[in-house]
């Protein structure tokens, strides 16, 4: 009986172990990497590959996108942000918003996702309105 119970025991353990990994796909939901698109370059996502973007109204550590303007531009919120593809985790932070909300920042500006993005690769909300851009690495 103690024979089968250690064997169930280390069984357990082995599949809790995968869970926490570093690098498994199952926590790879922080990871910000640089994708590359014709016609504007180098830019941020996410580990869906969905485009991060800026708000020029921002300023470092505070968001000026309020109420329905977060309906059109969600929120990027990573509590610890691993970076990819030369990227330096160290220029990833976080922010409480005015809103209670917290938000994942880049160099100090607040990162969103644009709603005119539907699939991984699309760039739909760079430049709308002349303060919306995709994040440069």
């Amino acid at each position: 009986m103690t024979k089968k119970i250690s064997a169930v025991v280390i069984a357990l353990a082995l599949l809790a172990g995968t869970f926490f990994i570093p690098g498994n796909a199952w926590a790879a939901d922080n990871v910000v990497k640089v994708a590359k698109k014709g016609g504007v370059g180098r830019y941020l996502t996410d580990f869906k590959g969905m485009t991060l973007y800026v708000y020029t109204k921002d300023s470092a550590g505070k968001s000026a996108c309020l109420g329905e303007c977060l309906v059109k531009w969600p929120i990027y919120y990573q509590e610890k942000v691993a970076a990819r593809s030369g990227l330096n985790a160290r220029s990833f932070g976080n922010f409480t918003r005015i809103d209670g909300k917290k938000q994942t920042t880049y160099k100090g500006m607040p990162l969103y996702y644009s709603s005119e993005d539907k699939v991984a690769g699309d760039t739909n909300g760079q430049g709308i309105e002349d303060t919306w851009f995709i994040v440069a690495p």
